[in-house]
């Protein structure tokens, strides 16, 4: 039983998903000093993810589960068919906080003092779409700080390319959200939720998110010309471009049908991509310039 509560729990989480924020952890971590870290940085940058993305996850299913009850996309999930009491996912939820919590004390100073900002980013986001279109940004937030986190947990101090690198994460993360989002058009206009397609439309909703995900390129080529970073790095920039671009070809105002590729399959290649092409540049750093 316990063991079948637990699978519950992780399919409910989509634990899978950490796939999208956990590869730009390890760029952030990769391009502190252009070296494979130490496997003690690895493994708390490695547990801090885990925990903050299933707490945040877990409060998301907490936070939404009335609203989820209506949704015909998400009436089948854990808790609004009662296969998880709600007291037993918060559990999950203090337990992945005090895996954060301690892993951000393995790693620097600063990382710790920060956790109760993260927990307030990581809390905040799952209330925006019931007050602002803007909630797709705040999401890019919660996800878009991976790489920031993982300089902080390393260096123990803020810098210019890995801000650089979060913002594009962001405006990545917002982007493909905002194309997920499509496909509650009609439910959440009935809700009164906020969201992008329901504030501006499908159409208006897509060319904001191709809008975003140029931005994102933008911001995380900038990151590597910071940190004058090799052809390799700047290689995956450009194969992850491709992938923004081969996603916006597949879904139109008029057929959403492979919405769930577009968001689930491509990003999760996009961020491999891009872990992988930083890797091989710390490997074989051949400079541009």
């Amino acid at each position: 039983m316990v063991f079948k509560k637990i699978r519950i729990f992780f399919e409910m989480i989509k634990f899978e998903h950490t796939l999208f924020a956990l590869p730009f952890a390890y760029v952030g971590a990769l391009i502190t000093e252009m070296k494979i870290p130490a496997a003690h940085d690895i493994i708390w940058i490695t547990l801090a993810m885990v925990g903050a993305r299933t707490a945040a996850m877990s409060l998301n299913r907490i936070i939404d589960r009335r609203i989820d009850v209506r949704n015909p996309r998400t009436a089948g999930r854990a808790l609004p068919k009662g296969l998880l009491k709600v007291t037993e996912v918060w559990v999950y939820v203090f337990l992945s906080f005090a895996l954060l919590l301690y892993s951000a004390n393995q790693l620097s100073p600063l990382a710790f003092r920060l956790f109760p900002v993260a927990v307030l980013v990581l809390l905040t986001y799952s209330f925006t779409k019931r007050f602002s279109w803007a909630c797709h940004l705040f999401l890019g937030t919660a996800l878009g700080l991976a790489p920031l986190g993982s300089w902080i947990a390393i260096t123990n101090r803020f810098d210019l390319a890995p801000v650089l690198l979060s913002i594009g994460v962001i405006f990545w993360v917002a982007g493909f959200d905002i194309i997920y989002a499509c496909d509650d058009y009609e439910f959440d206009r009935k809700e009164g939720l906020y969201s992008i397609p329901a504030r501006f439309g499908i159409k208006n909703a897509l060319i904001i998110s191709t809008v975003f995900h140029v931005i994102a390129a933008v911001f995380i080529l900038a990151a590597g010309l910071v940190l004058q970073l090799g052809v390799f790095y700047m290689v995956g920039v450009l194969v992850a471009v491709v992938i923004l671009f081969y996603q916006h070809t597949l879904v139109r105002p008029d057929d959403l049908s492979k919405a769930g590729i577009a968001f689930f399959n491509l990003n999760g290649i996009l961020s491999i991509v891009v872990f992988a092409f930083t890797f091989l540049d710390v490997l074989y750093p051949l400079r541009l310039f």
